[in-house]
């Protein structure tokens, strides 16, 4: 009987990604220079993984859903039902449309209510694809930098008294506080915007080519949705938000857990990112995509967040942990040289990936970079390499 499965993920192509990462380390060809923004893996019913079953290819989600205990035992099937987690490695280029996630109970009233109005689970204008949350873990691969959550009551102000174009949110934000501000803003019409926000690009781009700004900056980030225009066409207004969220900046190893109903947008750098096996996505601009500004409203949390950076907790040799307070998954690092036996007994559903180096699994099976593996329930293994390696396993705690 098997119990170590080869996967095959799937690759997202949206135009934020870079061209280089994820082809150099899933060992493709991107001759046509394709973004390559998310290697995907996991069971959504989106974009499912494949494992290779008595040497023949298999969607990971209709597996499950023959035989779910048998793919994820009997605690998660009987919890969960599916695979409750989504693995992803990413390269962000450019930044990506600031968002929030709903909570649990918000995902399943929303999704119940868009099923009631008769919304097509597709349709471009649906909020809630699955009726599930979606809490994201990241641990960085390089230097990163995202947009996570308000900055301070303090800072807002100061920003609102410094930069001309908003001066005129000032008393609004005295008298009625963050979130009224944020409304007023993302209500204001597209075309007023763009005539409102064009002096203050205009002058982000110029001390960009003037070597003014750092990624620190606000207008850096902003310079940068614009880098081939001195007079941008069209000018999208959630460029506000950049200036009243926290600019995070993160070194290689690091993680930072991103909650419900907190605004956030990966900018810049590449990352392994476990999540809850949802698609429920509320949009605030940056995006083609759909927005819906009472619904996201609605979800944010208008408060400061002081951003929780994390390194992990050394657990057992070669083991880094990345704790959560979420029961959907969890995340380990296995950081391991020839003089490391490694060996594990998996608890609940696991995957593996390579993101450096390769490995021997179980004195058999070899796992390059970039490869990966699904792992049952109740599974010895070990893992020895011949040179330093790093892998990642997502599992159910």
């Amino acid at each position: 009987m098997e119990n170590i499965f080869s996967l095959q993920g799937t690759l997202m192509h949206y135009d934020w990604g870079g061209q280089q990462f994820l082809p150099e380390l899933l060992g493709i060809a991107n001759e046509q220079g394709m973004p390559f923004a998310e290697y995907w893996m996991g069971a959504h019913p989106k974009s499912s993984s494949s494992i290779l079953v008595n040497n023949q290819p298999v969607k990971l989600v209709n597996a499950i859903a023959d035989n779910p205990n048998h793919y994820l035992g009997n605690r998660v099937a009987t919890r969960f039902g599916s695979l409750p987690f989504l693995l992803k490695i990413q390269d962000v280029q450019h930044i990506l449309s600031i968002q929030v996630h709903p909570t649990l109970e918000e995902a399943i009233a929303g999704f119940e209510k868009e099923e009631n109005a008769g919304i097509p689970i597709d349709a471009p204008n649906r909020n809630y694809k699955d009726k599930n949350h979606k809490p994201e873990m990241l641990v960085t691969l390089s230097d990163f930098w995202l947009l996570h959550g308000f900055c301070s009551p303090e800072l807002i102000a100061k920003r609102l008294d410094n930069i001309p174009e908003f001066n005129l949110l000032k008393p609004l934000f005295n008298k009625d506080g963050l979130k009224a501000v944020y409304q007023f803003v993302m209500e204001i019409d597209s075309a007023d915007a763009h005539y409102w926000l064009l002096n203050l690009v205009k002058r982000e781009i110029r001390k960009m080519r003037e070597g003014q700004l750092t990624p620190k900056d606000p207008g850096w980030w902003v310079a940068r949705l614009y880098p081939d225009s001195e007079e941008p066409e069209q000018i999208d207004k959630a460029i506000f938000s950049i200036y009243i969220l926290n600019i995070v900046h993160l070194p290689k190893g690091a993680s930072l857990f991103q909650s419900a109903g907190l605004p956030h947008a990966y900018m810049q750098g590449q990352c392994v990112e476990l999540m809850s096996n949802s698609d429920n996505v509320l949009r605030a601009g940056l995006t083609p995509k759909h927005i819906d500004v009472p619904e996201l409203i609605r979800l944010t949390r208008f408060e400061t967040t002081h951003p929780n950076i994390q390194t992990g907790l050394i657990g057992r040799e070669g083991e880094t942990q990345f704790p959560v307070p979420v029961d959907d998954f969890a995340l380990t690092r296995i950081t391991i040289t020839p003089e490391i036996n490694y060996q594990h007994t998996s608890s609940s559903p696991e995957i593996l990936v390579v993101t450096e180096g390769a490995a021997l699994l179980n004195q058999k099976m070899v796992l390059k970079k970039g490869e990966s593996v699904y792992i049952l329930p109740n599974t010895d293994y070990q893992i020895t390499c011949s040179g330093a390696v790093t892998l990642f396993r997502a599992w159910v705690p």
